[in-house]
């Protein structure tokens, strides 16, 4: 499939800074579909493009797609299937001319203003990001938006859209009913005891079932 087929099948998007390659194989068995490799602080360039490596090559071998955090200017270095943007990152336009016309472009919403304008982008964005749920440590003063935008972009987006934010395997649930069927997670897998255990329950609350043997 292409990268936009791959996208429509997605379910579980995780987003990660660097991650041991073991947890992250396992994950990817499990059931993660994309993986956002999100390095805020990086030692430089040098740094980012061998974390990235690892996360292409572990993608690669799991049929999943790897999507770079506010880089688009290293997207095709890192042989990355994409990137995600936010609201106050390089503007949609830019990222789009940066990436190319065949790899993706995601975008963070907080609002139903910004998932409106990102529909009426003209195409250059393939998935929104809408959040963040519930308050989290990885969105530093970002106001928790709660279930109701989950609900607003399920009845008004056409676009895929992942809900993050505080999503867990005690949370999930809740995000499904609100009318999620795609969500985005960070440290329910990164700081999970056993990450394939915790992908699979995140598959199964979202009525999916894990993948066996696939990395």
């Amino acid at each position: 499939m292409d990268r936009r087929s791959r996208l429509q099948a997605a379910r579980l998007y995780l987003v990660t800074p660097a991650i041991a390659p073991d947890r992250l194989h396992a994950a990817l068995a499990a059931g993660v579909d994309i993986v956002q490799l999100r390095i805020k602080t990086p030692e430089g360039d040098d740094e980012l493009l061998r974390e990235a490596a690892i996360v292409r090559d572990a993608c690669a071998a799991a049929g999943a797609l790897f999507v770079l955090n506010d880089r688009p200017d290293l997207v095709r270095a890192c042989g990355a299937d994409g990137v995600h943007v936010g609201q106050d990152d390089l503007a949609i336009a830019a990222a789009r001319a940066l990436v190319g016309p065949d790899r993706i472009v995601g975008l963070s919403t907080h609002s139903p203003a910004q998932i409106d304008a990102a529909h009426a982008a003209d195409g250059r964005v393939d998935y929104i990001g809408v959040g963040p749920v519930h308050a989290t440590p990885t969105k530093p003063g970002r106001a928790a938006v709660g279930l109701d935008l989950v609900t607003d972009a399920a009845a008004r987006a056409t676009l895929p859209f992942f809900a993050i934010g505080g999503v867990d395997s005690a949370t999930v649930a809740a995000v499904r009913a609100a009318g999620a069927t795609r969500v985005a997670v960070v440290r329910a897998v990164t700081e999970a005891a056993d990450p394939a255990a915790t992908v699979r329950e995140l598959r199964a609350a979202l009525g999916e079932e894990a993948r066996v043997g696939i990395a």
